[in-house]
């Protein structure tokens, strides 16, 4: 993606909420990338960030090896926000003490604006005291030479620094989480302060893409795995407006999907006037797993044969000379060690294992992009709601909802279940207020009574959360009525089920998907 619009650089020291940072500057309509802690001075000025943000993180400043940024960066004239472990890297910098902190402060804290800076505009006398997020252990204790403090909090008298003649902020609360009440309001002056345009619209990035897509391919031929989800479809609509009939997308049944899901993937391909190849390789994969249950195995059995059906369907198309991937931002930050370059992808978000005699090049339009950017420039695309409001669904597909050994009768199963539980979620309008929403098959059957007859079924779990990032979720509170009716229909409509629970496990301890 073209680097001409204004960028906040940050600066990633391994905080929890790094990603989020970026997301929230993002929202506010400015270019972000986040990037590892010791990125070279060089890198940073080839990027030419208007700001530089420095992420929190998990270590102290006052351990003998830290995580540190080149000191370079200090002398780059643009202004610098430093957020938890960044302001304290700040404070350490410039002569600041940093101490071990007698009462640690985790969640809400209250804090008090002293003196009033740019960084804190609009942050009227209602929020002169507010309450903050904060994750630390340590704290500044001295103030670092040529900075002031401009805040405190219930555990620290300098909970925000600042320096006019450096331009440099600190703040020891994270103002990218929606705790924080002041947060975005603290991001937006920032984004002021290094005078950054707001061009990061839908429509901008949509014409950016598809001009970089036309620059790049030019008049070669691309192929595109499509599954049927939000990132490979966008991908899809992106290649279709760029290349036209250069594109070829490959799909592959493998008879672990979803009902229906061959005929939606042939309506939104028509829509966009692809060219599609099925291959329906569903007997293959089953009998691949025939006697497997266990989870990992089963990952592998499925990624296996899934890049060996697609190099099999991929050759047999002449002169191709791009593979294009759906890979996202998260995918590329989340694969980033600190001490590697930015652009290792996790390999199961790759079609990876392709001959080399193939020697193609990847083109992904979409790895600088968000989920939610993603969507949204699907819908500026003109991809249906129904498409870009889909729940995740995982790459194994509905294997890995099916406890233990996987056949045909116990997908069978699980599709209907599957279909009636999501009917249901949206007809009653619950299917837009939960995040991800699943069925799990248990290999455990269950006695049961129906037509005076007693029967021995399968338990199914039914599953619906809300999350915000999918590291931590909450269980729908589904009303008791409408799981009344969920479990009615299926019992009454799907033969081979005896018994319905519903799974309200949060994330931690549990996780979303049961294996």
């Amino acid at each position: 993606m073209t680097r001409s619009r204004d960028l906040i650089l940050i600066l990633d020291f391994g905080s929890q909420y790094t990603q989020l940072i970026a997301r929230r500057i993002r929202e506010l309509g400015i270019f972000s990338l986040v990037e590892p802690y010791n990125i070279s001075v060089s890198k940073i000025r080839e990027l030419n960030p208007k700001g530089i943000v420095l992420s929190g993180g998990p270590n102290s400043v006052n351990f003998r090896k830290t995580l540190r940024p080149r000191k370079d960066i200090f002398n780059l004239k643009i202004p610098i926000l430093g957020i938890c472990y960044g302001m304290q890297l700040i404070a350490k910098e410039f002569g600041g003490s940093v101490v071990k902190s007698v009462k640690k402060e985790f969640g809400h804290s209250i804090f008090k604006i002293n003196k009033k800076i740019n960084l804190f505009n609009g942050c009227n006398n209602n929020f002169k005291q507010c309450s903050v997020w904060m994750s630390h252990a340590d704290k500044v204790d001295k103030l670092p030479r040529g900075f002031i403090a401009v805040g405190s909090s219930t555990n620290s008298k300098i909970a925000a620094i600042y320096s006019s003649k450096m331009n440099i902020f600190g703040l020891q609360f994270h103002p990218e989480v929606t705790h924080t009440k002041i947060g975005k309001k603290i991001l937006d002056n920032f984004s002021k302060i290094c005078c950054c345009k707001k061009s990061w619209t839908a429509s901008s990035i949509s014409k950016s893409l598809i001009e970089k897509a036309k620059q790049d391919i030019v008049k070669e031929k691309v192929i595109l795995a499509l599954s049927g989800g939000v990132d490979s479809s966008v991908v899809a609509a992106i290649l279709s407006k760029a290349i036209g009939k250069q594109l070829t997308c490959i799909f592959i049944d493998t008879g672990l999907l979803r009902k229906n899901e061959v005929n939606e993937v042939k309506k939104i391909t028509k829509s966009l006037n692809i060219q599609l190849k099925i291959i329906d390789a569903s007997r293959i994969f089953l009998l691949r797993l025939r006697g497997v249950s266990d989870p990992e195995k089963k990952r592998k059995i499925i990624g296996k044969c899934f890049i060996d059906t697609f190099n099999k369907a991929a050759l047999k198309i002449k002169e191709v000379k791009f593979l294009a991937q759906g890979t996202i931002y998260p995918d590329v930050i989340e694969s980033s060690s600190k001490n590697s370059k930015s652009d290792v992808i996790k390999s199961h978000h790759n079609v990876g294992g392709l001959p080399k005699n193939m020697k193609l090049k990847l083109v992904e339009p979409i790895r600088d992009l968000f989920k939610d950017e993603v969507r949204r420039i699907g819908k500026q695309l003109g991809l249906p709601n129904s498409l870009l409001e889909r729940h995740p669904f995982p790459g194994p597909g509905l294997a890995v909802r099916i406890l233990g050994e996987v056949n045909h009768i116990k997908v069978n199963i699980l599709q209907e279940v599957d279909s009636i539980f999501l009917d249901e979620l949206r007809v009653n309008g619950f299917y837009n207020k939960t995040d991800q929403a699943l069925c799990v098959l248990i290999p455990q059957k269950s006695v049961g009574v129906m037509g005076d007859k007693r029967q021995y079924g399968f338990v199914v779990a039914i599953r619906a959360v809300n999350t915000t990032d999918f590291m931590t979720a909450t269980s729908t509170p589904i009303p008791h009525k409408l799981l009344n009716n969920i479990s009615s229909r299926i019992i009454n409509e799907v033969n081979g089920v005896a018994r319905v629970v519903y799974d309200i496990t949060s994330k931690p301890p549990g996780t979303i998907e049961w294996e």
